[in-house]
């Protein structure tokens, strides 16, 4: 199994939903960055499930950083944090009927019947608060360099919310919501929609917006290695993520070139673009504008309604109900994995830019 991205800084994920402990190892990481354990369970607090349109097994996610980190700083060493669980309920699974939208049958194909099945073993969701954990010591590192990473619901069902308007600002305020929109009655409105689905044993999905700011421009390489290129193959790691699209994504099919290029002009001696219809990079490489990308994300697969599938131990076609604890929406928990990915895929492509200092602390 491939689970290790990254290659100046790199991540590599550990554990099964099920298992005794999940996990990530942080590598390649400058000595001396701080590292906070208030913002690790800040970060885990965002993608902790709560209320109705999250599923009710919830975890403390009690963590321990085993290794890399000494007088509350990285030591350049390897960072290891793991993360227990504790509320596991493994009754629920039964290995051969494959759950439609789900990894069984692939994983009994690639795996032989050797791989831990209950609750989606490697495969779930419950895996990415390694990210999450790991992640929030890159996230802060980077925003001493000033720069910020943020995510909310651009659309759920029928709702939206607002665009980025002061990025800066916007994305403290998101970092601070358990639930990430940038109007409330957006959130109101899409709470509602996801309670309703929950009612009727069914699931939503949507779209994240993120933006990044402060990145310098020259960050990133043509055609192999491109920005774009890195932060969709981190993202798509996300369970549950179909897409990922730059800038004006799809709308390109919609405009004229003179409508979806980005102009530029001096002011103050430093280049601004009026539109950023191209996310922030040009080339692969990034312009110094803010890097905005969107992430689709499908319904959950896990739904209590009868469907059709097979059983691929028995090899009969059979009718199957999902059985255990599930999420009607996953996407608000999403966005902070979204989030994490993408400060590890910026930490990575600004070591390999400036150098393996590069995040180390100003003061000696």
């Amino acid at each position: 199994m491939k689970n290790t991205i990254g290659t100046a800084v790199t991540l590599t994920l550990f554990g099964e939903s099920h298992g005794p402990a999940i996990g990530a190892v942080l590598d390649g990481l400058a000595p001396g960055i701080p590292v906070c354990e208030e913002d690790v369970s800040h970060a885990l607090s965002l993608r902790r499930p709560s209320g109705k349109i999250s599923t009710s097994r919830r975890e403390p996610d009690s963590f321990s950083i085993v290794s890399g980190v000494f007088n509350g700083r990285t030591t350049g060493t390897p960072l290891c944090i793991m993360i227990k669980n504790e509320n596991a309920n493994s009754r629920d699974y039964e290995y051969g009927p494959a759950r439609p939208g789900h990894a069984d049958y692939a994983a009994y194909m690639k795996y032989h019947g050797y791989e831990d099945y209950r609750g989606g073993g490697h495969f779930s969701g419950r895996v990415t608060a390694g990210i999450v954990a790991a992640c929030a010591v890159l996230r802060s590192a980077l925003k001493d360099k000033g720069i910020l990473i943020g995510t909310h619901i651009s659309r759920l069902c029928s709702v939206s919310d607002r665009g980025f308007n002061d990025y800066r600002e916007d994305i403290e305020l998101l970092y601070s919501k358990p639930f990430p929109t940038l109007m409330d009655e957006a959130e109101a409105q899409m709470r509602s929609a996801a309670e309703r689905c929950a009612e009727l044993g069914d699931s939503v999905g949507g779209i994240l917006q993120t933006a990044c700011v402060g990145v310098p421009a020259g960050v990133g390489e043509p055609f192999f290695g491109t920005v774009e290129g890195e932060l969709s193959r981190a993202v798509f790691a996300v369970p549950g993520v179909k897409g990922v699209s730059f800038g004006l994504g799809s709308g390109f099919a919609s405009v004229f070139g003179s409508e979806g290029s980005d102009e530029m002009r001096y002011e103050n001696g430093e280049v601004v673009f009026t539109k950023n219809n191209n996310g922030g990079v040009n080339g692969g490489i990034t312009n110094g504008a803010p890097i905005i990308f969107e992430t689709v994300v499908k319904p959950t697969p896990s739904i209590f309604r009868a469907q059709k599938t097979v059983d691929f131990v028995k090899r009969e076609n059979i009718t199957h109900t999902v059985r255990g604890r599930h999420d009607p929406m996953i996407i608000h928990r999403a966005r902070i994995v979204v989030d994490s990915l993408a400060a590890l895929v910026l930490a990575d492509l600004l070591t390999q830019r400036y150098g393996d200092d590069y995040l180390s602390p100003e003061e000696k």
